[in-house]
């Protein structure tokens, strides 16, 4: 697994657009997020459809055709410089194959910034647009609006990358040991809906890989686990990251079977590794090269996830 291409970092006065992939977004906290990003410089814009609500499935903000446009055009647009997703749910997939790639490849790489249901954009962004993209909280995301950990990393990643290079985790070693590799990853049920689809990478040959989840018991996680390991998704696989299980039953649970399906791998696992869906998640970026060390729970950067 190669490298991608890592778009320049942030600056005062930069342009951010904020789009809605997945599902509907809170008003009041799509206004607490946008205050934020004011506070830091930035200019941030709202696509159109941010607000919307599907006239027939109200789990999706908007018409795919509508989500995907307003992706889209902010990507497409000279004038802006990053794209952050307002929350996840579930949409990005009914829309992914909407979006034009050729367009977007041409507009040039630029900052994008999600996680959850954004996964499946992850996997495109890499597999479509060869880019670094930035697994962290959205920008009308309850664990942005109201914790200043979760803002103060994603803030410096966007504007000093430098600074955060290295990235702590104060977890511990579910399989102890060091690995080098290329980060990749991010919810495990999107990585596991994600198979056979043509925006999806084929194998973590090489790879950090980065999983969590959120409101799937234990059996549902471990069926996700077990079909990407029959579909080799697995294979190759250099050392694995595990952030956060919320609601996901008492980790005491979880645990063992992240042991069980990932034990097996024979490379180091690290886990409790703060990002995903928990208080003050870290943002973690994906497509750079990084050296993961369990036992000190420590994920270090070779060089800043923004240029």
């Amino acid at each position: 697994m190669t490298e991608l291409v890592r778009p320049r970092r942030l600056a005062p006065g930069a342009r951010v657009a904020v789009v809605a992939p997945s599902g509907p977004v809170p008003g009041e906290r799509l206004l607490a997020g946008l205050d934020v990003l004011r506070g830091w410089g930035l200019d941030p814009v709202v696509a159109p459809h941010v607000l919307d609500r599907h006239p027939q499935f109200g789990y999706l903000a908007g018409t795919d055709a509508d989500r995907a446009a307003d992706l889209q055009d902010a990507w497409c647009d000279p004038a802006v410089d990053a794209v952050l997703c307002a929350r996840g749910g579930y949409g990005t997939q009914r829309m992914a194959d909407l979006l034009d790639w050729e367009a977007m490849r041409a507009a040039g790489p630029k900052v994008f910034v999600g996680f959850s249901d954004i996964t499946a954009l992850h996997e495109a962004f890499a597999v479509r647009l060869g880019l670094v993209t930035l697994h962290g909280p959205m920008a009308a995301g309850l664990d942005f609006v109201k914790n200043a950990r979760a803002q103060e990393h994603l803030r410096a990643t966007l504007f000093a990358p430098e600074t955060v290079r290295v990235i702590t985790s104060g977890g511990r070693a579910l399989v102890p040991g060091r690995a080098r590799g290329v980060t990749l990853g991010g919810c495990l049920s999107l990585l596991a809906a994600e198979l056979g689809g043509e925006h999806a990478r084929t194998s973590a040959r090489g790879g950090l890989l980065c999983l969590e989840d959120v409101g799937e018991e234990t059996y549902r996680l471990d069926r996700c686990l077990t079909q990407l390991l029959r579909a080799g998704r697995f294979d190759g696989v250099r050392g694995v990251l595990l952030g956060s299980w919320q609601d996901c039953g008492p980790y005491e649970k979880v645990r063992p079977l992240l042991a069980d399906r990932l034990g097996g791998l024979g490379v180091p696992v690290a886990e409790e590794f703060g990002f995903g869906h928990c208080e003050g998640a870290s943002t973690i970026p994906f497509g750079v090269a990084a050296e993961l060390d369990a036992d000190a729970g420590t994920l270090t950067l070779d060089a800043p996830a923004l240029g």
